[in-house]
This record gives C-alpha cells, sequence and structure tokens, in this order.
C-alpha cells in the first residue's frame, strides 16, 4: 500500500483591528503573529516529504502557503475549491454585543442554522473541499501535501469525513489559526484523522476565519 498524508491547514491570525467578517474580501493580509504562526509549520514541515502545496486564492491562505512552499522548494498551486465559505453578513462587523447580530433586520438570515440560510450550504462546503483534498492526495502519492483553506471549510470536511452531522456550534470547533487537519491514506483509503496546533494556538472564535 502507499501512504499519502493530506494536511488541510488553517492560515494563521489576520489583521483586523475592526473585527470584519472578511470571509472572501480581498486584501486581509496576515498580521505579525499570523506570519510567524505560519513559519512556525513551516520549520515543522521542513524535513517532512512534502511534495505539493495547495492554497485558497485569498491573500491570507496564500501569505500562510509561502513559507511552506519555499521551504520545500514549490510553487504554491491555488485552487478555488479551498476559499473560505461563502457568507451574507460579509464586510459586517459581528462582534458580541454590538454587531450585525444584534440587527433585529439580520434576524431573518438566521432562521435556518442546519444548511445554514446565512451562507454556503454545509454539504456543498464539503464536497468541494473533499475534491480539493482528493486532488492533493493524487498529485502526491506516496509523499506529503499541504492544503492552505479556511476554519470553516476544513472543519466542515472532518465532520463530513467522521460521518457526523455537518451543522454545529462554531464555539466546539477544533480549528486553530495555523492548524493541521492530516488525512492519512493508505492507497485511495482514509484510513486517520490527526489534529495538531504546530503553532501553539488555540482560538477558534477568530473573526473571518
Amino acid at each position: 500500500m502507499t501512504t499519502t498524508i493530506v494536511h488541510m491547514m488553517r492560515h494563521g491570525e489576520v489583521f483586523n483591528p475592526d473585527q470584519i467578517l472578511y470571509g472572501r474580501l480581498p486584501g486581509f493580509r496576515l498580521s505579525d503573529l499570523g506570519r510567524g504562526q505560519a513559519q512556525s509549520v513551516a520549520d515543522l514541515l521542513a524535513d517532512h516529504d512534502i511534495a505539493a502545496v495547495f492554497a485558497s486564492p485569498l491573500q491570507r491562505a496564500q501569505e500562510t502557503a509561502t513559507p511552506i512552499a519555499s521551504a520545500h522548494g514549490l510553487e504554491i498551486v491555488t485552487n478555488d475549491d479551498l476559499i473560505e465559505a461563502d457568507n451574507v453578513f460579509e464586510g459586517l462587523r459581528v462582534s458580541v454585543g454590538d454587531g450585525a447580530l444584534s440587527k433585529p433586520r439580520h434576524w431573518g438570515k438566521l432562521r435556518d442554522p442546519f444548511t445554514p440560510s446565512w451562507g454556503e450550504p454545509y454539504i456543498q462546503l464539503a464536497h468541494r473541499m473533499l475534491a480539493a483534498a482528493t486532488k492533493a492526495r493524487d498529485a502526491a502519492r506516496g509523499h506529503e501535501v499541504v492544503c492552505v483553506s479556511h476554519q470553516l471549510p476544513v472543519y466542515t470536511l472532518r465532520r463530513f469525513l467522521e460521518g457526523k452531522r455537518l451543522w454545529h456550534d462554531p464555539r466546539r470547533r477544533q480549528c486553530s489559526l495555523a492548524s493541521l487537519t492530516s488525512l492519512v491514506y493508505d492507497d485511495d483509503a482514509l484510513i486517520d484523522i490527526i489534529y495538531s496546533e504546530p503553532a501553539g494556538t488555540s482560538d477558534p472564535l477568530s473573526v473571518g476565519a
């Protein structure tokens, strides 16, 4: 059997002093801490057999992928399937107490938490992330590959692969900044899912993800 490991990585911390739900908006870069987190993961993976690096097209994911790709002499391959989930609250402040979610005019958008009504359906998200993971696995047979994405896409894929319901409490997501959700395959069979936090962070409620 051929063992392949697909590391689904969440990007590092974003510079976002106004607490905007940035979603797919352009121009949101990593903070100084975020760049340090990305470098920490690159250092950890420096001795690993990384054959390819894929990333969401968004700036924060591309910046997170850069030190990992550089350490292995690789070019980043952009995959649109790794992009952040669509969200109707994009561009709004969503901080507790005075954010968009406290305004009655937005409450109708929250009517269905199971699909969800405010954004990309979980099942659609799971399917495109699975397509991205499969493409990465097939590109790096017998090696390791990194896919830099975003909190909700990575966590939704994990729940899908574990056979769990896709709707969930976002406060309970196990997908911290710069974390790795590593999918271990024997040939085409998924045999294990390993979660790790090489940058030592634990902040699943970061705005924008």
